[in-house]
C-alpha cells in the first residue's frame, strides 16, 4: 500500500502500536457478540426492549455494521476523527432504521406485542452494507493522504483491501463454523455431545462468531502482503476476462436489429439482465485499468477489450433504459421498477463518463479515475434518498399507481390493490382508505368493494376474503363452454395445497383460460385453468362423487411459457391423445411411470 507521509494520519500498524490495536479490535469483536446476544435473547424473551421497534431496529443495524467500521478505522485513523465517523455512521444508520420501521404501518404494529420478527428488513441491511462499503472506503482514504479527495491510487488500494478483507474474513468465520461442527460430530463417535450442545447455545455461537471476524480482520490488515498479492492476482485474471465480455457484448448489440427487439421485450426481465452485464463490465474495466498507473504494461489485447467495452456500455444502458421505460408506461412505477431506475442513474454516470474516457485516444483512460470518484458520491446520495422520504420507492410507486387509475389507464376491476396492501407499506394503506371511502367516479362501487376486502386480508396469501364469483376471472373456451355448477359453489379456499391454485381462483383481476374437456374419458368434463399472468400456471381440476373439487395434475410451465403453444391452444387446434406409456396396476394400486426426457421432449417452435 502507498503510504502516506508521516503523520497524525499516518496508519499506526508498527511493532509498537500493533499489539494495542489488535488487543481492541478483538475486544470490540467479543463486545459486539454479547449486544447482538443481548438483543437476541430480549426478542426471544420479549423483553421490553422488544416491545419497543423504534428503539430495536437502529441496535439491530448499528450492532452489526458499526463495529465492523470501528474495527477496520483502528491503525488507520487517529481517534478523533474515528469518533467522527462513528457517530456520523451511527446517525444515518438510526435514521435509516427509524424509517424503514415507520414506513410500514403492518410491520411496525407487529412488534407493539413484542413479536420483532424480520424487523430490518433484507433490502435495507444490503444496500446500507454497500453504502457503508463506500463511504468507509473514501472516509479512509481521504485520512490516508489527509485530503478531502484522497489521490485515485489510494482509493483503488484501500477499497480493494477492504473488499479482500471483508471475503476472507467472511470464509474464515464459515471454515471456523465447519471446523467447530465437524468436531462435535467427531465428538459424538465417542458419544460425548458437549460440543454439539456447544453449538446450539446463541451465548457461545453469536460472541465467537463475531470475535472470529474481528480476528480475521485484523490478520488481514496486518499482512498486506497477502492482501496485495492476492489482489493483483484476482485483477490479471479478470483483466483477461474483459476481451471475451467485450466480443460477446457486441455480438449481441450487433445480432439485435436483424433479431427485433420484440424476443427481447417478451423476457419481461431485459432490463435487468443488461443491468448486470453492465455491471460487470465496469467491475472488468476497473481490473484492467486497476489504478490508472499501470499505462503501457497492460497487453494490447486488453487494452482493445478496455476501450471497447467503455464504448459499449452506453448502448447496453440505453437498451436497458428504454426497456424499463416501456414497462413503466404500460404499468407504471412499483418499488422494484424505481430501484433499478435509481441502478440505471448510477450505471448512466459510469457508462457516459466511461465512454467520454474511450474517446480520448492517446493515453489509458486517464478520466476513468475521475468518474469512479464521483459516480461513488453519486451512488451514496442515491442510496440515501432511496431509504429515506425523499425517494421512498413506495411511497413514489403508490403515488403512481393511483395516478394510473384516477387516469383512467387502469380499469376499477384490474386496479392491483394487493400491491397497495403489501407492497406500498405505510402510503398504500393510506391509499386504500381512501379508495375504501370514494364515492365518486362511475366504478366508486367497485374500487371501494376490493379495498376493503384487501384490507381485512393479513397476509398476500390469506385468501378467506377472496372472490364470490370465480366466473368474472375466467375466459371459457370453447366459448360456448359452461361451468358445472357444483364448479361455481366450489369454496376454493378450502382446497390445498393453495399453490397448485392459480390466482384467478382467489383474487378479483386475475384472468384465467378455462378448458373445459374430458382428460379421463369418464364422461364427465375437468376443468383446465392457465393463468394469463408471466408465471404461466395451470391445474387441472376434477370433481369428486360429492361434488367438490380437487387439484389432479397440471401442464408443464416450459410449455405454458411458449407464445406459439399458447396461441394454437387458445384456438382450440389441440386434441387429447392416450399417453405413450401405460401405468403399472399391482394388488390393484394403479403407479404412473414418470418419464425422462427423449426424442419428444418440448421445444418451442418458431413464431
Amino acid at each position: 500500500m502507498q503510504q502516506a507521509p508521516a503523520g497524525k494520519d499516518t496508519p499506526l500498524l508498527d511493532p509498537v502500536v500493533a499489539p494495542r490495536i489488535a488487543v481492541t479490535r478483538l475486544l470490540t469483536g467479543l463486545l459486539q457478540g454479547l449486544l447482538l446476544y443481548w438483543l437476541y435473547s430480549a426478542v426471544q424473551n420479549k423483553a421490553w426492549i422488544a416491545t419497543h421497534a423504534y428503539l430495536l431496529a437502529p441496535l439491530i443495524l448499528t450492532g452489526v455494521l458499526l463495529p465492523v467500521l470501528l474495527v477496520s478505522s483502528l491503525g488507520h485513523m487517529t481517534a478523533r476523527r474515528i469518533v467522527l465517523w462513528m457517530l456520523a455512521a451511527a446517525a444515518v444508520l438510526t435514521v435509516l432504521a427509524v424509517h424503514d420501521v415507520w414506513r410500514d404501518v403492518r410491520q411496525a404494529a407487529a412488534y407493539a406485542p413484542g413479536n420483532p420478527l424480520y424487523l430490518v428488513s433484507s433490502q435495507l441491511f444490503v444496500f446500507c452494507v454497500l453504502g457503508f462499503f463506500i463511504a468507509h472506503a473514501l472516509v479512509l482514504s481521504s485520512a490516508h493522504d489527509r485530503r478531502r479527495v484522497a489521490r485515485y491510487p489510494t482509493y483503488f488500494e484501500i477499497a480493494w483491501k477492504l473488499g479482500i478483507q471483508l471475503l476472507f474474513s467472511l470464509l474464515f468465520v464459515a471454515v471456523l463454523w465447519l471446523v467447530l461442527w465437524l468436531g462435535g460430530q467427531l465428538f459424538l463417535l465417542i458419544k460425548l455431545d458437549f460440543l454439539r450442545k456447544l453449538l446450539s447455545k446463541s451465548w457461545f455461537v453469536i460472541p465467537v462468531l463475531c470475535f472470529a471476524f474481528s480476528f480475521a480482520i485484523h490478520i488481514t490488515d496486518v499482512r498486506p502482503a497477502i492482501v496485495r498479492g492476492i489482489r493483483t492476482l484476482l485483477l490479471v485474471l479478470m483483466s483477461w476476462l474483459l476481451p471475451i465480455a467485450a466480443v460477446l457484448v457486441a455480438g449481441f448489440l450487433l445480432t439485435l436489429p436483424f433479431i427485433g427487439f420484440e424476443r427481447l421485450w417478451a423476457t419481461r426481465h431485459a432490463a435487468s439482465v443488461l443491468l448486470g452485464m453492465a455491471g460487470l463490465l465496469v467491475v472488468l474495466i476497473n481490473a484492467a485499468f486497476q489504478n490508472g498507473e499501470v499505462g503501457l504494461g497492460v497487453a494490447r489485447a486488453i487494452r482493445i477489450g478496455t476501450r471497447l467495452s467503455c464504448l459499449l456500455l452506453p448502448w447496453l444502458v440505453g437498451i436497458a433504459i428504454y426497456a424499463l421505460t416501456l414497462r413503466v408506461m404500460s404499468h407504471g412505477w412499483t418499488a422494484e421498477r424505481l430501484i433499478a431506475a435509481a441502478c440505471m442513474v448510477i450505471a448512466s454516470c459510469y457508462a457516459l463518463g466511461y465512454a467520454w474516457a474511450a474517446s480520448k485516444y492517446g493515453d489509458w483512460l486517464y478520466l476513468i479515475s475521475h468518474i469512479n470518484v464521483a459516480t461513488a458520491f453519486v451512488s451514496l446520495l442515491v442510496l440515501f434518498a432511496l431509504f429515506t422520504p425523499l425517494a421512498d420507492p413506495a411511497r413514489l410507486s403508490v403515488a403512481s399507481q393511483m395516478a394510473r387509475l384516477d387516469s383512467g389507464k387502469v380499469s376499477a376491476d384490474k386496479f392491483d390493490v394487493e400491491y397497495l396492501r403489501f407492497e406500498g407499506a405505510r402510503y398504500g394503506q393510506a391509499a386504500l382508505q381512501q379508495l375504501k371511502t370514494r364515492t365518486t367516479g362511475a366504478d366508486a362501487a367497485i374500487v371501494q368493494a376490493r379495498a376493503e376486502a384487501v384490507l381485512k386480508r393479513e397476509s398476500r396469501y390469506d385468501e378467506r376474503n377472496g372472490l364470490s364469483d370465480v366466473a368474472v376471472n375466467l375466459t371459457l373456451r370453447p366459448a360456448t363452454a359452461k361451468l358445472p355448477d357444483s364448479f361455481l359453489r366450489q369454496d376454493w379456499s378450502q382446497v390445498g395445497p393453495a399453490w397448485r391454485l392459480p390466482s384467478c381462483l382467489k383474487r378479483a383481476g386475475q384472468q384465467c383460460d378455462a378448458y373445459l374437456l374430458d382428460f379421463d374419458g369418464d364422461g364427465k368434463q375437468e376443468v383446465l385453468l392457465i393463468s394469463n399472468d408471466p408465471r404461466a400456471s395451470s391445474v387441472l381440476l376434477a370433481e369428486k362423487a360429492d361434488g367438490s373439487w380437487y387439484a389432479r395434475g397440471q401442464i408443464p410451465s416450459e410449455a405454458l411459457r411458449c407464445k406459439p403453444l399458447r396461441e394454437r391452444l387458445q384456438a382450440g387446434d389441440f386434441q387429447l391423445l392416450p399417453p405413450k406409456t401405460r401405468e403399472l396396476e399391482v394388488d390393484g394400486l394403479r403407479v404412473p411411470m414418470s418419464l425422462y426426457g427423449n426424442e419428444d421432449e418440448l421445444s418451442c417452435p418458431e413464431e
